[in-house]
């Protein structure tokens, strides 16, 4: 995403991967449960949504993530609750096909402005 100050994105000295702050119809899929939620930010290694009081999400299961970028093009992925404040969750990606991959990685590129820091950031996932 990017507005009149450029690209929105933040680092911080623990983390390995840039997170872009980002909006999209995000989609959480849990059980039975599905919940429209809002994408906060995203990152290479997973994503940062925000809840309702009454969307309760099992931290000790996976959950199916579906990101809308327009058309009928979509980042899929499963995921595990890495951390649970308030009404933000934090989830870890622990799978993602290769065309989901691939929309996330342009998507950061996009963002990010700088090949060489995408590069460093993929070279972590192996």
């Amino acid at each position: 995403m990017t507005d009149s100050n450029g690209p929105k994105t933040e680092t911080d000295p623990q983390r390995s991967f840039t997170r872009i702050f980002f909006d999209a119809e995000t989609v959480v899929t849990q059980d039975d449960h599905i919940w429209p939620v809002q994408l906060i930010d995203i990152s290479l290694r997973g994503i940062l949504i925000q809840v309702l009081p009454d969307q309760k999400i099992n931290d000790n299961k996976l959950v199916d993530i579906s990101i809308h970028l327009g058309g009928d093009i979509q980042i899929c992925m499963e995921a595990r609750v890495a951390n649970h404040r308030d009404d933000k969750v934090g989830l870890v990606c622990e799978h993602i096909d290769v065309d989901s991959m691939t929309h996330l990685r342009r998507l950061v590129e996009l963002n990010m402005g700088d090949a060489s820091l995408l590069e460093r950031e993929l070279s972590v996932l192996n």
